[in-house]
């Protein structure tokens, strides 16, 4: 298999919580990554259990034959394709036993050959002084261990948003400081903004962080995300927006957290393409098909800003029924979000 290395990660990161994307979706995304000019996609949906809670485990057989296709697909499209591994607290007891357990698991996974790997350890109880030096250590394990290009880790503490605190337990002192220290100098960090969900990201946000980890970051921009308990009754279509110019200069990769609507997301996934001068063809009417695409230039505001519950039960069974007749998978996106097929997973915390 062809070895694909990026400079500059560019693209998604299947992130969230809820009903995860669809196998069809992920290798249709290969196309649009590369109509949209970026290079890369990271598979760490929260509802796969083989990646959080029941990671010492394998995939059954048919998922690790789409994770092949998935590895080859994206390959073959000169992008890297990776996953996201999350040992749910692993650093509270990384003995010689899980130490084991975690190699095992490495080698399976380097097995697909994909050129990045990411360990996060986010959304996890934290708060123990030594936090930071397991978490390096297990870091510097799967380093040597990894046949990866990119290794990436995402912090328990991500952002600098005081929810995190109050979910997952008072952040250990020189936390961040220590992190940056302990880590392997190639290893990237992940980083949301001063908020998990952040309206905006400056270059003086980035910086902050920077100088505190003695590293660039790179970012997991939970834009236009839409799991959590609030942002789930919303579809956010308008381009990814908000963030300064001379972010590149600053993190080191740049990745968009999408909707549980994978065909959806495209419209606001042009904007981190435009952010970064990548070169695409703006050409919806043709993905999303001339009908449906019409209609969704009628109806996204509503989606944005009014919602499941600012529209009300009549208009949302008028607009369903009119995109269950429309052709292709964005309409029927629409109808099922309407209908309530997308609904709110509680393990999703910090909406």
């Amino acid at each position: 298999m062809t070895t694909v290395t990026t400079s500059f990660p560019l693209g998604v990161v299947e992130g969230f919580y809820g009903r995860p994307w669809s196998h069809e979706s992920r290798l249709e995304y290969a196309d649009y990554l590369v109509h949209l000019g970026m290079n890369s996609y990271l598979y760490c949906p929260k509802a796969d259990p083989y990646l959080r809670k029941r990671w010492q485990e394998d995939w059954p057989e048919v998922s690790y034959r789409q994770m092949s296709e998935l590895a080859e697909t994206y390959t073959s499209r000169g992008l890297a394709w990776g996953v996201g591994l999350s040992p749910f607290a692993l650093y509270e007891n990384y003995d010689a036993e899980a130490r084991q357990a975690l190699k095992r698991k490495v080698e399976y996974l380097s097995s697909l050959h994909m050129p990045t790997l990411a360990i996060l350890f986010d959304d996890m109880p934290g708060s123990m002084a030594s936090l930071a030096a397991r978490q390096a250590e297990i870091i510097s394990d799967v380093f040597s261990w990894s046949s990866a290009n990119r290794i990436l880790v995402c912090p328990t503490y991500y952002s600098f948003d005081p929810v995190l605190g109050k979910y997952f337990g008072e952040m250990p002192s020189r936390y961040w400081q220590d992190l940056g220290e302990n880590l392997p100098a190639s290893v990237d960090i992940f980083w949301t903004g001063n908020k998990v969900c952040s309206d905006q990201i400056t270059t003086q946000d980035i910086d902050a962080i920077n100088k505190t980890l003695g590293r660039k970051v790179t970012l997991w921009d939970n834009y236009p995300v839409n799991d959590g308990a609030v942002r789930s009754n919303f579809l956010y279509t308008s381009e990814l927006s908000g963030r300064d110019e001379g972010l590149a200069e600053r993190v080191c990769g740049h990745y968009c957290n999408p909707m549980n609507q994978a065909h959806l997301s495209l419209m606001a996934l042009r904007g981190l393409a435009a952010l970064h001068g990548a070169s695409y063809s703006d050409d919806l009417a043709r993905l999303y098909g001339e009908e449906t695409w019409r209609q969704l230039k009628l109806d996204r505001e509503e989606f944005e800003n009014q919602g499941i519950s600012g529209l009300g039960s009549d208009r949302c069974r008028e607009l369903a029924e009119i995109y269950r007749r429309l052709p292709g998978p964005a309409a029927r996106e629409v109808a099922g979000w309407l209908q309530g097929e997308y609904t709110f997973d509680p393990d999703c915390l910090t909406d």
